[in-house]
C-alpha cells in the first residue's frame, strides 16, 4: 500500500476507520518517512495496546460470575447501592444480571468515573443487561430504621424488581439479610466484579439525578452539585437556611441545625 500521495489528514481520517486494523496499512505507516505518519502510528499502537489492556481487566471483572457459573449458579446479579454517606436524601440500590461477556469498556466502580461517563454506561448497561431494576429508601425510612437497615430494604426491593430470578446474588460489602437467594458479599466488590460494578453505576445515576430533582424544589441548598453529601458548600447553606425535608434529621449536623 503505497501511501506517499496521501496528505496527513488523509492517512489520519482513514487510520480513524477500518483502514486503522489493516495489516497493510499498518505496514505502509510504519515505512512511511513522514514524522506525522510515524506519529499516526505510534498513536494506532499505543491505543491498541490500551485497549488491549482494558480488555484484561474486564476480563478479570467477569472471574466471579464465571466461577459460579461453572458450579450452576446462573443467572448471577450484581446488587449495590449509593447514599450511605449524604445527609439529604434517599439511598439508592440497583440490581442487574449481564450477559455472558458483556462488552462494557471503562466499566468500573462508580466511584472512580466522572459523571459524563457514569451516564454514558448506565444507557448502555440498560441496553444490554438481561434485567435490571433500581430499588430506593425514603429519608423517612433512614430515619425510622437507620440507614444500614434502609440500604437494605432499597436492595431488596431492586433484586424483587428484576424480570428474571437469580441463581446467585454478589452483592457489594455485606450479605443482604431477609433474602432467600445464595449469596457471595465482596469487599469493594464495585471495582472486582462486573455485574456490580454495573449495578453501582445504575444506583450511583438513578440518586444523582433525583437530587438533581431535588434541587429544583430547594435550589438554595445545592444539591445539583453536591448530591447531599457533606461538603464545605452543603453545610454552609445548611446553617443559613436550615434543614429541610430531604435533609436526614438522624445525623449529627442536621441536628445540630435543628437545635438552633
Amino acid at each position: 500500500m503505497n501511501l506517499s500521495k496521501l496528505t496527513i489528514g488523509q492517512i489520519k481520517e482513514l487510520a480513524r476507520g477500518p483502514a486503522g486494523v489493516n495489516p497493510n496499512f499498518r505496514l505502509a505507516l510504519s515505512e512511511d518517512k513522514r514524522t506525522g505518519v510515524r506519529e499516526i502510528y505510534i498513536k494506532l499502537l499505543r491505543s491498541e495496546n490500551m485497549m488491549a489492556c482494558e480488555m484484561k481487566r474486564l476480563a478479570k471483572m467477569f472471574l466471579y460470575e464465571e466461577d459460579l457459573k461453572s458450579r450452576g449458579y446462573y443467572p448471577v446479579a450484581g446488587v449495590d447501592e449509593a447514599g450511605r454517606g449524604p445527609l439529604a436524601g434517599p439511598v439508592v440500590a440497583a440490581a442487574v444480571i449481564l450477559p455472558d461477556g458483556a462488552l462494557l469498556i471503562n466499566l468500573n466502580d462508580s466511584k472512580k468515573l466522572a459523571p459524563a461517563k457514569r451516564e454514558i454506561l448506565a444507557v448502555r448497561i440498560k441496553e444490554i443487561a438481561l434485567t435490571w431494576s433500581v430499588g430506593v429508601s425514603s429519608v423517612e425510612e433512614i430515619f425510622l430504621v437507620n440507614i444500614h437497615q434502609a440500604a437494605l430494604k432499597a436492595m431488596r426491593r431492586a433484586v424483587a424488581g428484576l424480570a428474571i430470578k437469580p441463581a446467585h446474588l454478589l452483592v457489594d460489602g455485606f450479605k443482604i439479610d431477609q433474602l432467600a437467594y445464595p449469596q457471595t458479599p465482596i469487599i469493594a466488590g464495585d471495582g472486582l466484579s462486573a455485574s456490580i460494578a454495573a449495578a453501582s453505576i445504575l444506583a450511583k445515576v438513578a440518586r444523582d439525578r433525583m437530587m438533581d430533582s431535588f434541587h429544583k424544589l430547594y435550589p438554595q441548598y445545592g444539591f445539583d452539585r453536591h448530591k447531599g453529601y457533606g461538603t464545605a458548600e452543603h453545610l454552609q447553606a445548611l446553617s443559613a437556611h436550615g434543614p429541610c425535608p430531604i435533609h436526614r434529621t438522624g445525623y449529627r449536623p442536621v441536628q445540630e441545625c435543628l437545635q438552633l
